[in-house]
């Protein structure tokens, strides 16, 4: 099976950091972490690409080499998704979707082959079982707030590093607030829940072992969710590491 992921182009906004990507010779400033991450939960057997359109563009040839194309997206960027959508039905390619904008406007999108939405770790696998057994859906979606024990290493050999100013580590999802400008509530619930520590110290493992040697941002709903933990537990083990691999403190923020 060959597997194409595309991660939409964002919008000319400020949190595109655009113009500023030019200035620090780099194409973007972040990974396309859900991406990285839903790789490494398909079989390893698979042929996998990525294409992050903030890096790079996307060409037809990869839409056609592809058996399936898996597309996430935030709501900022739905026309850029609309657009590879639309490429993919012309050329004849199954798209497969997910994230907060097909979650939260999947009636928008009914044109798409596979709707995998809510959280992965829950309704990939029985899209993947009814793949394999040549009967996909079109929906699959679900309530349940998975134990993120489950989540595993980003498949960081998909894309070239240099072309980011930072990687990027999750280590919670879900928040207890409910803040009118956000739907995290919504995507992932009120109850903030934590990777364990060894979790995020195999995933900084694995970006140092595959050379990343400058800034990590965590990409959480709620950093201090669940503050005890953070500060008994989770800190104090990332600055172990960093004093083991001497690693400034600064270069984890």
């Amino acid at each position: 099976m060959k597997i194409l992921l595309v991660y939409p182009k964002y919008p000319d906004t400020f949190w595109s950091f655009k113009h500023i990507m030019k200035m620090i010779a780099k194409k973007a400033a972040h990974p396309p972490l859900g991406l990285l991450t839903i790789a490494a939960m398909l079989p390893s057997e698979w042929d996998k690409k990525v294409v992050d359109m903030n890096v790079a563009p996307l060409d037809d040839r990869d839409i056609t080499w592809a058996d399936y194309v898996f597309i996430s997206a935030m709501v900022v960027q739905r026309d850029s998704a609309r657009q590879i959508i639309t490429t993919c039905k012309e050329l004849g390619t199954r798209v497969v979707a997910g994230g907060p904008l097909f979650t939260t406007e999947r009636d928008e999108f009914d044109d798409v082959d596979h709707l995998v939405l809510d959280e992965a770790e829950v309704t990939l696998p029985p899209f993947l079982e009814d793949l394999n057994e040549g009967n996909p859906q079109h929906l699959y979606t679900s309530n349940e707030r998975p134990d993120l024990t489950r989540t595993p290493v980003p498949l960081w050999s998909l894309i070239n590093m240099k072309h980011y100013a930072s990687m990027s580590i999750q280590y919670t999802r879900g928040c207890p607030f409910d803040c009118e400008f956000c739907d995290i509530v919504i995507l992932n619930g009120r109850e903030p829940r934590t990777k364990d520590t060894t979790q995020v110290l195999r995933e900084m493992d694995s970006l140092y072992n595959h050379g990343w040697r400058g800034s990590v941002f965590i990409v959480d709903d709620n950093f201090i969710g669940n503050k005890k933990k953070l500060k008994s537990e989770m800190l104090p083990a990332i600055i172990k590491w960093q004093k083991e691999e001497k690693v400034p403190l600064s270069t984890f923020h």
